[in-house]
């Protein structure tokens, strides 16, 4: 089990019916996470595992990117994600439903920004750890475009 699981667990477990803020983040398979904290997380898949961790332990792990979610407990948003009323959030009031709602199109218009400039670029890359460009092949920079299509019909509605 990684350390990431580990204090992911701890704090579940020791957090109990304290409030704070609560932040959701997607795993490199596209599982939904949520946490209570905004520590940088990475993820990545490794003979069909993924694996997390608060530290870019692997050449291919990417940072997630943490969407603030409400204030609340881990319990209470989980509960939640399963109703059918996405906005039910326990004790959500309605300040911080607005603040929720801007940061969620916030993150809409980011990933609509992103994928634009995919459609708008004569080639995809990324940038190695060294600070220099690594031009994507054709089906990975069409695939990496299609991820982005689905995160957008995924988050924007």
């Amino acid at each position: 089990m990684s350390t990431f699981r580990i204090t992911a667990l701890l704090a579940l477990l020791l957090c109990g019916s304290a409030s704070a803020d609560v932040w959701k983040w997607e795993d490199a398979s596209g599982k939904t996470h949520f946490v209570s904290t905004n520590t940088a997380i990475f993820t990545w898949v490794e003979d069909g595992r993924v694996y997390y961790s608060d530290t870019p332990d692997h050449e291919d792990a990417i940072a997630v990117q943490l969407v603030w979610v409400s204030k609340g407990t881990l319990e209470n948003i989980a509960n939640a994600e399963e109703s059918t009323d996405g906005y039910a959030y326990p004790g959500e009031t309605p300040d911080e439903r607005f603040a929720r709602e801007k940061e969620e199109a916030r993150y809409c218009k980011t990933l609509n920004e992103i994928y634009d400039s995919y459609k708008n670029a004569p080639r995809l890359y990324k940038t190695n750890d060294a600070g220099e460009r690594e031009y994507l092949s054709k089906d990975d920079a069409k695939s990496t475009t299609a991820e982005t299509k689905a995160k957008i019909k995924e988050h924007c509605k």
